[in-house]
């Protein structure tokens, strides 16, 4: 890894390049069969009281004190190039542009979970308890990754009795449709009269040929908050967004808001976007109703995957429920495809049936 600048080692990066791919080393001590200095490579997410955090293509995030950098920059993108849209594409550079990720219902559980963070989590064995003030199921519903820990029953004990303390129901995500997610799970808690609700579709797509699909995105604004006109397209917080939804949309490893001003300057669209290694999640995409059917979805999600795709993503996810057949036409339009399903099971007054 190269770092030297006129015959020495620099730090390139600021707290300004959160967001971009960097390349850092630090010091490790150097004690007896260690190796003086490792290297990072990954996206800036945050810089933080003296800490750096830098989330790699794999998912995982590496935390590194400011004081051991010896030398870091910002990596050049390695952008596939793009065509005008409807343009032909030379022949070696499609299959891999367009060539739908590997994945595994884990993984894109994790990731999901990362991008719409809870404001509180308390971990049961391999489950995650999550709560942020009833701001949508995904933030206030329980992540199963495996055993809890307890025997089934007494598990569900608990998870009742901690959202019952904080005056929310008790609610599990199940993730089904393929031989790596928790079928087995959904039949007990069915059994135990856990009521089922909001299916939905997990789907994924390569990156870059959603940067194709619209021309003239200098229209959209991108900025790191959701300010006042994002939120006014918004429809799920409500008049006055409270803190905790305020914290869950603005949280993740790194987050963009979309914002297209109509021609009256009012909000014409949004759209949100999350970068976590190889992964962009793309979600709140809206478009004022009056405006419809003039492309600006498309164009919403041309610019935030340009985005991503200046910051080293190449693996695009998204959730819809299973009923908004507009929506999953749209995306499938785009190139998306189906990976997995999940749905919630609500604890029903009274226990079972």
């Amino acid at each position: 890894m190269e770092f030297l600048a006129g015959g020495r080692a620099e730090v390139r990066i600021t707290r300004a390049d959160v967001g971009k791919r960097v390349s850092v080393r630090r010091r490790t001590g150097g004690g007896p069969g260690e190796a003086a200095f490792t290297d990072a490579v990954g996206v800036l997410t945050s810089w933080e009281q003296g800490v750096l955090s830098i989330t790699r293509r794999s998912g995982e995030c590496v935390r590194i004190e400011e004081s051991s950098l010896v030398a870091a920059k910002v990596v050049p993108t390695r952008r596939p190039t793009t065509t005008p849209q409807g343009a032909s594409r030379p022949f070696w550079m499609a299959p891999a542009r367009r060539r739908v990720p590997a994945a595994g219902t884990r993984e894109l559980q994790q990731v999901a979970a990362r991008g719409w963070p809870a404001v509180e989590t308390e971990r049961l064995g391999e489950w995650t308890l999550r709560a942020s003030g009833g701001f949508t199921r995904r933030a206030n519903s329980v992540l199963p990754l495996g055993d809890p820990g307890l025997p089934l029953d007494e598990a569900l004990e608990r998870v009742e009795r901690w959202y019952g303390d904080r005056g929310l129901p008790a609610v599990i995500v199940v993730a089904t449709g393929r031989a790596d997610t928790d079928e087995e799970l959904a039949a007990e808690l069915a059994g135990r009269g856990w009521r089922d609700e909001a299916h939905t579709r997990v789907l994924i797509s390569a990156l870059a040929p959603l940067a194709d699909t619209a021309a003239d995105t200098a229209r959209v604004t991108l900025s790191r908050e959701a300010g006042a006109q994002w939120l006014a397209l918004y429809n799920r917080t409500g008049d006055a967004p409270t803190d905790q939804a305020r914290a869950v949309l603005t949280g993740g490893p790194s987050v963009w808001f979309a914002t297209v001003r109509g021609a009256e300057g009012g909000t014409a669209a949004i759209g949100r976007l999350v970068v976590d290694g190889r992964w962009a999640g793309f979600a709140a995409l809206e478009v004022d109703p009056a405006l419809r059917r003039q492309g600006l979805a498309t164009l919403v999600m041309a610019a935030l995957a340009e985005r991503a795709l200046d910051e080293g993503a190449s693996a695009a996810y998204l959730q819809v429920e299973a009923d908004n057949a507009g929506a999953l036409a749209f995306y499938e339009r785009l190139g998306f495809s189906d990976h997995h399903g999940y749905h919630y099971r609500r604890a029903l007054p009274g226990g079972r049936d």
